[in-house]
């Protein structure tokens, strides 16, 4: 069999009505391309394999024979896909918990694509050709589901996805071809629900049945260092979540207020920021708070620090898009995972000319800067830096060879990578402090305006 990354959506702002488009429901939970063969594979776009932390999803094998299927793991809680729930269960690693959770708290795969059948590739046919081909090969089973599009009413069916609490839709052109790696403009997600990882800062009175737990958390981001107050999130909890959570505020509890916005209700506790939410949100207002907030879950694996305000932010991708067919690189097409706020990296790129470049998570982006000599390590070196296209998240972790033909052509491999902790960041001057595994210290981009506009001089501070 061959091997496939898997193709990706594009977003859109609103949902539309197009025979030309079928529809489907947009799964929260893990991508997972599917190998069935004399074994089943489960892959990850990181090539992880999945079907050791999800051993049900092996029935896969009496469903299906020599074929490579794309779909999504998902768990259900009281009938939604429970994120944190099949989060978890991809964290386990001891076989005991995981045989039990299998039997307990089943994993359900739901299959939307064929990529390919007894060895023939079916990538290049079009979408409503190999949805047939799907219902042809593929049986269902109690944990394998063949996803059902709709043709042409999508706003109609966004707005009953909508109904009943999941994230949205997908939107996929009739005659599509499967792009492997691509974020193509023929699938198009259009969310209810974006997701944001705030820092909880503090929380209010709880009434009623709350009255021993809390009302809602009170949530903020770090804009360069400083907390900024995003609102607050009071649904979205089961009752255990709210003892749990409670229990793990009351030691944090400090005395000092840390915002005074008048929507925070009197007799609010402040606590230290240790605690990091997965928030999930329609938009974010005009004055930066989170409209329609609810709670997801907790995130044990992130820093508060690097919980920042640019997760928020508009992300700015096109030039990246328009200058690379990923067709052919395999460099990534971004959107398969979210960032810290504060990552760096410094990539080796042996081109025309080897040069090193340097990325600092922005807005949801890499902006990214091409050093001719390197990152200076002596205070007082100075460096000539030239501004490049944004870049997306997922390009930190990016090493290989881009080929012949394509833009930036040549090899590629990491430096140096670590976090950053942004100190000032106008539009003529950046400065930063790194810590990273190769350079550590004090930094500052400054406008190099005689030299032209993506000019910069990079150079390290005493």
């Amino acid at each position: 069999m061959n091997t496939y990354r898997p193709m990706m959506a594009r977003t859109a702002e609103k949902p539309f009505n197009d025979s030309d488009w079928v529809f489907e429901v947009k799964w929260d939970g893990i991508r997972a391309i599917a190998y069935v063969g004399e074994e089943v594979s489960l892959k990850t776009r990181n090539d992880k394999e999945l079907v050791t932390k999800f051993p049900e999803l092996r029935e896969l094998s009496e469903l299906a024979s020599d074929v490579v299927l794309d779909g999504e793991i998902i768990i259900l809680t009281d009938g939604l896909p429970d994120f944190q729930a099949v989060a978890s269960r991809n964290q386990s690693s001891k076989l005991l918990d995981i045989q039990s959770l299998a039997t307990t708290r089943p994993a359900n795969y739901i299959v939307f694509d064929i990529l390919e059948a007894d060895g023939e590739s079916l990538i290049d046919r079009a979408l409503h050709e190999r949805i047939d081909i799907l219902k042809t090969r593929l049986k269902q089973g109690r944990h394998v589901v063949r996803s059902e599009p709709i043709k042409e009413y999508g706003t109609e069916y966004y707005e009953a996805a909508v109904q009943k609490n999941l994230e949205g839709i997908i939107a996929k052109r009739r005659d599509s071809t499967y792009q492997p790696g691509t974020r193509s403009p023929d699938w198009l997600k259009i969310k209810q629900v974006k997701t944001c990882d705030c820092v909880v800062f503090g929380y209010t009175p709880g009434s009623g049945a709350r009255e021993k737990t809390f009302g809602a958390l009170l949530l903020g981001l770090y804009d360069e260092g400083e907390p900024v107050y995003v609102g607050r999130v009071g649904t979205g909890f089961r009752d255990q979540d709210l003892n749990d959570i409670l229990s793990k505020l009351e030691p944090l509890k400090i005395s000092t207020p840390w915002f005074s916005e008048q929507d925070i209700p009197p007799g609010s506790t402040w606590v230290e920021p240790r605690l990091v939410a997965q928030v999930g949100y329609q938009e974010i207002t005009q004055d930066q708070r989170l409209r329609a907030p609810r709670f997801q879950g907790l995130r044990d694996d992130k820093p508060a620090l690097l919980c920042s305000i640019n997760q928020i932010k508009p992300q700015r991708l096109d030039e990246y898009y328009d200058k690379r067919n990923f067709t052919e690189t395999t460099e990534p097409a971004g959107g398969s995972m979210m960032g810290t706020g504060n990552s760096y990296v410094v990539q080796k790129h042996d081109a025309t000319r080897l040069h090193y470049d340097l990325r600092l998570e922005r807005d949801g982006v890499m902006v990214s800067w091409a050093v001719p000599k390197g990152i200076p390590e002596e205070s007082g070196d100075r460096r000539l830096a030239i501004q490049t296209e944004a870049h997306p998240l997922e390009y930190s972790g990016f090493e290989g060879s881009i080929p012949r033909g394509q833009y930036g052509a040549g090899s590629v491999e990491i430096w140096d990578r670590g976090f950053y902790v942004p100190v000032k960041w106008l539009d003529d001057k950046i400065e930063f402090v790194l810590a990273g595994e190769r350079i550590k210290g004090r930094y500052e981009l400054v406008r190099f305006e005689k030299a032209g506009d993506k000019e910069w001089l990079l150079l390290k501070k005493k």
